[in-house]
């Protein structure tokens, strides 16, 4: 008997559980969080010892010296948003800057570095949630990291990218050059600093982290590099719970963090591509990318030019969602012509590298979270006996005191790590792709890619996308998975086209869960290392 073939062009299958499932960058990370679950823990335990295994097996891209972002859907369907970035030294100013003879904030070393923000987050979501304790949470991570684990593909591959920034600071090589190399493929990377903090935090909780004795190591290894942190810009600060913001896309509800955040961004582009036939257009076809990658220049102009930390500065939020802006907005798009400038618009006036997973419980609760160190190893700076590189976030501000995101004491700067949630009906689906001004646009492939072309979560993850990374000019990277004959069409309409391989880390990994009919659903990128991986079966503990 002759079979019929299968075709289809999703490389992985969909993970399947009537039980809980997760997805995060690393199969370890994975582990881990499948097995909080299995011993009953809520989808909040299990994002939060993900988390702290990324940190280990992942330095480069997360930690604890970094931000985090999540937005919590409970099993009725109720959003709760955690903002947990870190903000600005309170002696840190544009003053302080100049008179060291800056012009623009630096991107990287000590005057780079805020708060780190993960720890809090961390705390306010199973305080709230988590009915696991939080010692027994970060069991996994403490774990690998005295035990050590092998080194994964891609982890080796940005390891030695970063080799030669690491030797810039003797903490940041000793803690991550064994050897006075970066680990290859395969070999046993340990960092007993990290366990040591991991445990001051499973011990104290946020005493453990903002107090104490990490907080005076912190403190010390940044005054020892000329930073103005003081022991009273950790102790002091605190993550919050906010609504999520959302629009409206053929009939789905797609929500992302406020601002600070850069995902309104991301709502913007949406509101602009309902105004063209995405779905007659075809998935990828010369019509849908152009129009996709204008909308993206119009929307991060908006976003660039109102974003900041809404306790500073007023952020117009429901002017950029609305809908008859983003009309008139989505009218500048010239169908033929690729724009090398796009200027923010005049709102009318009404009365922000990076690890993503995602957890789906078996009682029907989800997590979407974000964290980051922003760049590869963040500032390049490992404070003293930490075990792990803190974030340089504050490369986002701005000196230009007329901005709204210009740097100010306890100020949070714009940031670009975004995690996202979308649902209609009883569908619900916890989703985000990494990878530093690519999310908000990636954000907007994913969604156009399930409602405008019928993709499962695996396909729309893996489908080929574009990523521009620049804000002006018309400078476009794609995949080159993506039809010569479309390629050719986005040239002779403008765009210079700058064509990676088949899964370019350009583009970002993405993890994606979802929830429907009692069943989850997860779905994981095959540009990382990781896996979606369900819950086990057996008696919770």
């Amino acid at each position: 008997m002759s079979k019929v073939p299968i075709n289809r062009s999703q490389g992985r299958s969909l993970v399947v559980s009537s039980r809980g499932v997760v997805a995060t960058e690393h199969p370890l990370a994975s582990q881990a969080d499948a097995t909080v679950l299995a011993q009953g823990g809520h989808a909040v335990d299990a994002a939060v010892a993900a988390n702290a295994v990324m940190g280990v097996v992942c330095p480069m891209m997360c930690g604890v010296g970094g931000d985090l972002f999540a937005i919590v859907s409970e099993s009725s369907g109720k959003l709760h948003g955690v903002n947990a970035s870190g903000w600005a030294p309170a002696a840190l100013t544009p003053d302080v800057l100049e008179g060291r003879g800056l012009t623009s904030m630096p991107q990287t070393g000590a005057h780079s570095v805020t708060v780190p923000g993960a720890v809090a987050g961390w705390l306010l979501l199973v305080e709230r949630f988590g009915r696991t304790p939080l010692a027994r949470v970060l069991e996994p991570a403490v774990a690998i990291a005295d035990e050590g684990f092998p080194v994964a593909e891609i982890t080796s591959q940005e390891w030695h990218i970063q080799e030669s920034f690491l030797r810039g600071d003797p903490e940041a090589a000793r803690t991550f050059l064994p050897d006075a190399r970066p680990l290859a493929l395969g070999e046993i990377f340990r960092n007993r600093d990290l366990a040591w903090t991991y445990r001051q935090i499973a011990e104290r909780g946020k005493e453990g982290f903002y107090e104490g004795e990490v907080a005076r190591r912190l403190i010390a290894g940044l005054e020892r590099r000329g930073a103005t942190m003081a022991a009273n810009d950790l102790a002091q600060f605190h993550a919050q719970w906010v609504d999520p913001i959302s629009t409206t896309y053929q009939g789905w509800d797609v929500f992302e963090i406020p601002p600070n955040g850069a995902g309104i961004a991301a709502l913007m582009m949406l509101n602009m591509m309902e105004a063209f036939p995405l779905a007659e257009a075809g998935h990828n076809s010369i019509d849908t990318l152009h129009m996709m990658i204008e909308a993206k220049k119009l929307a991060y102009a908006d976003m660039l030019r109102h974003v900041a930390d809404p306790k500073f500065a007023h952020v117009p939020v429901s002017a950029m969602l609305n809908k008859e802006y983003a009309r008139d907005r989505a009218g500048l798009i010239e169908p033929s012509n690729a724009q090398p400038r796009a200027e923010s618009g005049s709102l009318p006036v009404h009365a922000g590298d990076t690890t993503y997973l995602c957890v789906a419980d078996r009682d029907g609760n989800m997590v979407s979270l974000i964290q980051s160190n922003f760049a590869s190893f963040g500032s390049g700076i490992v404070a003293e006996g930490t075990g792990f590189p803190l974030q340089n976030r504050g490369a986002l501000f701005t000196l230009d005191r007329r901005h709204p995101n210009v740097l100010a004491p306890h100020k949070r700067p714009l940031h670009t790590i975004i995690p996202a949630f979308m649902s209609h009906g009883d569908t619900r689906i916890a989703f985000g792709i990494m990878g530093g001004w690519n999310q908000s646009q990636a954000h907007a492939q994913f969604v156009s890619n399930l409602v405008d072309h019928g993709m499962n979560i695996q396909a729309a993850l893996e489908a080929a996308r574009f990523t521009k990374l620049s804000f002006d000019g018309v400078d476009v990277s794609i995949e080159r998975r993506i039809p010569a004959e479309v390629q050719r069409g986005l040239a002779e309409r403008g765009h210079a086209l700058d064509v990676q391989g088949d899964c370019c880390s350009l583009m970002g990994g993405g993890q994606a869960v979802l929830r429907r009919d009692g069943v989850n659903f997860g779905a994981s990128d095959p540009r990382k290392d990781g896996a979606a991986v369900p819950e086990p079966v057996g008696k919770k503990e």
